[in-house]
């Protein structure tokens, strides 16, 4: 175990160091490193701390996310365990952090902690002490809000977004996975210990809260000092880098700097009017929160002299320029293992463009019962997929390469099989001419199709009739359920008979 405290004077640090030093877990298995935030005086270890205890400097830089990635930087255990300068930690507070790593290393361990008033306490009587009772009123302790949660939904195993407990006082996991995730983001003083923990369950960690890693936080937390400045120093941050804050988003046609949802269609030997349709329906569904990633072999596209018109990359090319310096819209050789930081993933056929609604009410799915991953069967065959991040990532920690990924995932989160119709609805049937209808048309109730509706068989809407009628026939398919939208001379076509027929009428 290394465990990090980042510092900036620390006035109560040697109580902490005192209590580290009672620890039951092995003095040798442990390393304590005080990583020292540009304290003024520079920081000296006091005369009671554990055996292996260091001062780290802070090189550059500065604030406790700065502070905590250093320290693990320096670190040579295989835990990092993240403590601060203001806690007293009980006796069994390690050993109960540590024992979960020994069963696998995707768990993030939690520890307890409750707010107390300093008392004047010297570093010999913490180290003496058996119990956190004997030094402190623990019936007058402000009870964190952290354990309520961890109650309230039976360990966290019914909570539906864990890592909102998970805020740094007092935190544990593998190294890999804190290098893994990024550490903490160092750019923001507020609020970055709740997105590294939103990270952590982007790459599919279990957290495990442990009732027995019991401690006490010296002084109230800044909330109770001064909540609505607390708060919003820490909206904006968040809002941007944590999609499922659905409450922080509400400001209409913005962009974020993490979407909800990332889009990913393979564009390979597919011709840029099919490609420009499904992407303009997937960024104008109901749900916008999105990104587009086309998937396409773009790296091997070279420039130099070359036949415009004949060049056989022609349509790749004529997409890159399309859509290059749109910031929607991402171009990349192969689609990454997950699509974190993003909370989910559609995947469908890129001749099958989205409906307004198909987003949103997938999500809205989904996150009913938290499902990993929904897939729709679509009428050719084909499906249709939303993929949960958290699960998919997980599914990748517990499979061997090339193993089934599905497989993992409807064990641990459930994968649902769904027909089409709610997710393309099928289009209005155009409406009967009434005998009083306008022979101009502008009266008129006619559609050919219904404005973004989707084709599962031709979404371009050049599938010819004799291929709609020998498409292979699906047991899930709605008969007529998905429509390929009317092209602007088929509505032509149409209102032109209709005006005949009233005419000859």
């Amino acid at each position: 175990m290394s465990v990090v405290i980042p510092a900036h004077g620390g006035p109560h640090l040697d109580l902490t160091l005192a209590a580290l030093a009672a620890q039951t877990y092995p003095a040798h298995l442990m390393e304590v490193l005080v990583v020292d935030d540009g304290s003024e005086p520079p920081i000296r270890l006091p005369e009671i701390r554990p055996h292996n205890t260091r001062l780290v400097p802070v090189e550059t830089g500065w604030g406790i996310a700065n502070a905590v990635n250093t320290g693990a930087n320096a670190a040579d255990g295989e835990v990092i365990q993240r403590l601060d300068a203001d806690m007293v930690p009980c006796r069994e507070h390690i050993e109960a952090m540590a024992r979960w790593h020994h069963l696998t290393d995707y768990l993030v361990t939690i520890g307890m902690k409750r707010f107390v008033e300093v008392p004047p306490l010297t570093p010999e009587e913490v180290f003496r002490a058996r119990d956190l009772g004997e030094l402190f009123d623990l019936d007058k302790a402000v009870a964190s809000s952290t354990e309520a949660t961890i109650a309230k939904t039976d360990g966290l195993r019914k909570s539906r977004n864990p890592y909102h407990v998970c805020t740094g006082p007092t935190v544990a996991m593998p190294r890999e996975v804190f290098h893994a995730v990024g550490g903490l983001d160092p750019t923001v003083l507020r609020g970055e210990d709740t997105e590294f923990a939103y990270r952590l369950a982007m790459h599919g960690v279990v957290f495990v809260p442990d009732m027995e890693a019991r401690a006490v936080h010296l002084g109230l937390p800044a909330q109770h000092r001064d909540r609505e400045r607390a708060v919003r120093a820490v909206g904006p941050y968040l809002a941007h880098r944590i999609p499922l804050r659905r409450d922080l988003r509400k400001d209409q046609g913005r962009r974020w700097l993490v979407p909800y949802v990332e889009i990913v269609l393979d564009v390979t030997d597919t011709s840029e009017a099919v490609v420009r349709q499904a992407v303009s329906a997937a960024l104008d569904g109901k749900l916008q929160d999105v990104v587009v990633t086309l998937v396409g072999p773009w790296s091997p596209l070279r420039e130099g002299r070359r036949s415009v018109l004949g060049d056989p990359c022609f349509e790749l090319r004529l997409m890159r320029d399309l859509f290059a310096h749109d910031d929607r819209i991402r171009l990349i050789d192969e689609a990454a293992p997950t699509p974190a930081p993003a909370p989910f993933r559609y995947r469908g056929p890129v001749d099958v463009p989205l409906h307004r609604a198909t987003l949103e009410r997938m999500v809205e799915d989904v996150q009913k019962d938290l499902t990993g991953v929904l897939v729709v069967d679509l009428p050719d065959g084909r499906a249709a997929r939303l993929e949960r991040t958290s699960a998919l990532a997980r599914a990748l920690l517990l499979t061997e390469p090339g193993g089934d990924l599905d497989e993992v995932i409807a064990t641990t989160h459930g994968v649902r099989h769904v027909a089409p119709e709610r997710y393309w609805p099928p289009a209005a049937p155009p409406a009967a001419a009434s005998p009083g209808a306008s022979a101009s048309g502008s009266g008129t109730a006619v559609s050919a199709s219904g404005s973004g509706a989707s084709a599962a068989a031709s979404a371009s809407g050049s599938a010819s009739a004799e291929e709609t009628r020998t498409a292979k026939p699906s047991a899930k398919a709605a008969p007529a359920a998905v429509h390929a939208p009317a092209s602007p001379e088929g509505e032509r076509s149409l209102l032109g008979r209709l005006k005949s027929a009233l005419r000859s009428g």
